[in-house]
């Protein structure tokens, strides 16, 4: 008998998600705003948000092995109350200490339990519905995390604007507390798993298992990681740094006027996002791995319009029209795509494997971000006058891609 799946506990993980993404969404947002609003320095503001991505790359596997070993719903618990605590006592202590000591601390801590929750939440997801639900569940945390990415931000927004900072992190403070709360009251079932030795062993151990099931037992997961990775790497990469650059630096907007673009270019962004999780889930019966190729060959294929205005169209106002509804077209497909492997990953992972297996590949495809943003930095420096060109190149790469994943996809 098929399981539903908005069952009480489901439904709880589902509202614990919405609060704890949007609270952090809009902390993150507030923070470095209110440190760039303080000190007026771009570069200030850059070192410190790429600092507060490091904790969220280390601690994924970490958080895998732990959503393995340990009760999820005691982590999800645990990491809400470990939250609000750190919010309240930044307002506490911004009085007291270098508030840009204060800032860089609290948002390292900020990312780095969001890289140890997220594991935790999607490894509960086979013990709480049945496998001809998981494309559902995915679709709907997918369809949450989108919605909190933009909802976010701008609500963090208008507060930070309206009533200053302190209020930002008052209520994100008491959303966290109260997410905690509820969540004690979610049953996800456990079986405890037998380890030996110190942490540390246990750590090196379960590391070691989940890579060699990556690798041996199961290699088109392995597979999967490697073609993730190269889109991180040579397309998601290039949206990120194109799209600002594009916008505020080569056409030829008003300042202000580039900067309110650059705004909305970004909500396009997380509007993709969020229709592309509500695709995943209306079109789940239709969404086969074997197919799941040509999603990457979408994505590829919506980047070359970008190349192509900017080589043919003198229009500045045409240009960003063709480069934010590419940019859309992007996410909603990169994202169905994003919902589909994570279901296949834990169809086929061992439950005692999935949270493990899940925080290796979320880790190796987010290392691939940063040093994608490194070569399209200096891509787009040396290409001054044929952005075009670098846009091409990132399209040729992502297609080579995605045909080479229609191939292994095409022979399961």
């Amino acid at each position: 008998m098929k399981k539903k799946l908005f069952t009480k506990d489901f439904t709880l993980v589902v509202i614990g998600q919405i609060i704890s993404l949007f609270g952090n969404a809009a902390v993150r947002f507030a923070l470095p705003l209110y440190l760039l609003n303080l000190t007026g320095s771009s570069a200030l503001y850059g070192t410190v948000t790429a600092c507060a991505f490091i904790p969220s790359i280390l601690l994924s596997p970490v958080g895998g092995m732990i959503a393995d070993r340990v009760n999820k719903r005691n982590i999800m618990v645990v990491l809400d109350f470990l939250t609000s605590a750190l919010i309240l006592g930044f307002l506490f202590f911004m009085q007291e200490i270098n508030i840009v000591l204060l800032i860089t601390v609290t948002l390292m801590l900020l990312y780095g339990i969001a890289g140890t929750y997220q594991p935790s939440v999607q490894a509960s997801i086979p013990d709480l519905t049945d496998q001809e639900n998981f494309m559902a569940a995915n679709s709907v945390i997918n369809t949450v995390n989108s919605f909190s990415s933009l909802t976010g931000p701008v609500i963090g927004g208008i507060l930070y604007s309206a009533y200053g900072l302190e209020a930002v992190l008052l209520i994100c403070g008491i959303c966290f507390f109260l997410s905690a709360v509820m969540e004690i009251f979610i049953k996800i079932p456990f079986q405890k798993q037998i380890s030996g030795g110190n942490i540390w062993e246990t750590v090196k151990k379960d590391f070691t298992k989940s890579v060699y099931f990556i690798r041996r037992e199961k290699p088109v997961v392995g597979k999967c990681l490697l073609m993730i990775s190269g889109i991180n790497l040579f397309l998601s990469a290039m949206i990120v740094v194109a799209l600002p650059y594009l916008i505020t630096e080569v056409l030829s907007f008003e300042e202000t006027r580039a900067n309110t673009l650059y705004g909305f270019a970004q909500g396009a962004l997380a509007g993709g996002g969020l229709a592309g999780a509500m695709c995943a889930g209306i079109f789940r019966e239709k969404l086969t791995i074997k197919r799941a190729g040509n999603l990457l060959t979408a994505c590829a294929l919506s980047v070359f319009p970008m190349s192509f205005t900017l080589l043919l169209t003198p229009s500045e106002t045409i240009n960003y029209m063709i480069i934010v509804l590419c940019c859309f077209a992007v996410m909603v497909f990169s994202t169905v795509f994003s919902v589909q492997m994570m279901s296949f990953i834990q169809t086929e992972t061992p439950k005692n494997l999935v949270g493990k297996v899940i925080a290796v590949m979320i880790t190796v495809s987010t290392c691939a971000q940063p040093l994608g943003n490194a070569l399209y930095g200096i891509l787009f420096e040396l290409g001054k006058g044929a952005e075009f060109a670098v846009i091409l190149f990132s399209g040729i790469v992502s297609l080579s891609i995605a045909m080479k994943t229609k191939n292994i996809f095409a022979r399961l």
